[in-house]
């Protein structure tokens, strides 16, 4: 058994989830070692909780979304019927290639996501259970991140494990700062020029709970208030494809014009996907002191100290704007200045210029301190 595994296995049980004696908690893994799965199955016992495990296969699913749709639906009700009886919930998603669902038919997925992901995950296990997700490292991901695969596991591991408590506190005056906020003002290069208020919607600060690695504070715009031009700057990976430089522009809340190096076609269908898919579900500050680089992984990716993500789609029941879609889709942009730089400001105070937070109060986010 490597330690590493022990070590995030209790921090996922102890703090993630926060596991109780007696409480159920279902460990979701895809394509990672089986010794990791018996570190969460240990570490549960530990605190006189019980495991349940459904292993998954990255190909297995990509060919169970081409299905029927009856098939779809009876393994729908099936594994909704599990998840009610779960008070948490790790999802431990590994992957061999990150393009196997690109083999799936975009109607097909979406179908299956209005049958399949929606009522299990979306509307079950993210609304009614402590839950966190995490991606494991595969050789896949340390080629999308231009590491050798040991030096990515490190990586990986001292990311994970970043002192959270540290940074719960110093996250502690954003999410005041957030709560009071009516108007956001955010600038940069590529013609971003973007205006919203955030009045009166939740803020949630993310520090080792909902996915590992940590390290943001999300709410939602009001859905009609986003006006202008945001640019993204961070590759993404949506359905097994690539897209890069994403460009959207907004009118009273709505997607009117989406372009990017790749695929225009495939890009507005994602945003055609229903009504709710060409408005914003989320706004996110990111604040991890050891993720830099994008790799095209997004749990990592929205956590890249000096960016914010920029969602359409789906909201979250803490942070309700309303918007409700099918899709959740996080795009990043980088702010710090070797990625051209950009300020955030709210209600007309620049609180963070090039990545870098320069309000006293908020100083703890910056990686000098969190490092």
């Amino acid at each position: 058994m490597d330690p590493r595994y022990t070590k995030l296995a209790d921090l996922l049980v102890r703090h993630s989830t926060r596991l109780q004696k007696g409480e159920h908690l279902l460990i979701e893994s895809f394509d990672i070692p089986v010794e990791m799965t018996i570190a969460l199955v240990r570490a549960a016992r530990a605190v006189g909780a019980h495991a349940h495990i459904a292993e998954r296969s990255g190909r297995l699913m990509a060919e169970l979304y081409r299905g029927s749709e009856e098939g779809l639906t009876l393994w729908s009700d099936h594994d909704l019927h599990r998840m009610k009886g779960m008070q948490a919930y790790i999802g431990l998603r590994g992957g061999f290639n990150i393009s196997e669902q690109s083999i799936v038919p975009s109607d097909q997925m979406k179908r299956a996501a209005r049958l399949y992901s929606k009522p299990v995950h979306f509307e079950q296990r993210v609304n009614k259970t402590k839950w966190c997700v995490l991606r494991w490292p595969t050789s896949s991901m340390a080629q999308l991140a231009g590491k050798p695969t040991e030096e990515f596991e490190d990586f990986y591991f001292k990311v994970c494990c970043v002192d959270y408590a540290k940074m719960d506190a110093a996250c502690a005056p954003l999410a005041v700062r957030m709560r009071k906020t009516d108007r956001v003002h955010i600038k940069g290069p590529g013609e971003t020029d973007l205006s919203f208020s955030i009045k009166n919607i939740g803020v949630i600060p993310c520090c080792g709970d909902k996915n590992i690695p940590d390290g943001e504070c999300f709410t939602a715009p009001v859905r009609d208030s986003v006006n202008g031009v945001l640019a993204y700057n961070a590759a993404t990976i949506y359905n097994g494809i690539s897209f890069d430089k994403v460009r959207l522009v907004f009118k009273n809340g709505k997607i009117v014009e989406a372009t990017c190096q790749g695929d225009n076609t495939k890009l507005n269908e994602i945003f055609d996907t229903d009504e709710g898919a060409r408005y914003v579900g989320e706004f996110a500050i990111g604040f991890n002191p050891h993720i830099t680089h994008p790799m095209q992984d997004i749990l990592f990716d929205e956590k890249i100290a000096g960016s914010f993500h920029f969602t359409p789609g789906r909201c979250y029941e803490e942070a309700s704007n309303g918007n409700t879609s099918e899709i959740h889709w996080d795009l990043v942009c980088i702010q710090r200045s070797d990625f051209g730089g950009g300020t955030i400001a709210f209600d007309g105070e620049v609180i963070r210029k090039d990545g870098i937070f320069v309000v006293d109060d908020l100083k703890g986010l910056n990686p000098d301190r969190l490092g």
